[in-house]
């Protein structure tokens, strides 16, 4: 069973706005990294710069799949056996992706 849910089951506000903040400073190291390709600067410093961004993705995606474990999942599991197994497929290929 494919989950489609549109919205979070629940959003912890501080780490809604953790992320926001998070996102509004990758934005800024994106156009940074922009400006930087644009000037012909030093690649192993745009490589670096890239990086930093990445990670910072990365870190808003770990909180999204722990508020997504801690809510949206645990409610998923507790409505019964075919919702606990779909949840399962879903938290699997979410880990795969989030992995690679």
């Amino acid at each position: 069973m494919k989950h489609t849910h549109e919205h979070a089951v629940a959003v912890d506000p501080e780490v809604k706005d953790a992320n926001l903040k998070r996102l509004r400073r990758i934005e800024g190291q994106i156009r940074g990294i922009h400006k930087m390709v644009e000037e012909d600067r030093y690649c192993p410093d745009i490589i670096t710069q890239i990086a930093s961004a990445q990670e910072a993705l990365r870190a808003v995606g770990r909180q999204l799949l722990r508020n997504h474990l801690k809510h949206c999942a645990t409610a998923a599991i507790k409505q019964g056996p075919q919702e606990a197994d779909a949840t399962y497929d879903e938290l699997l290929e979410l880990v795969y992706r989030h992995l690679r």
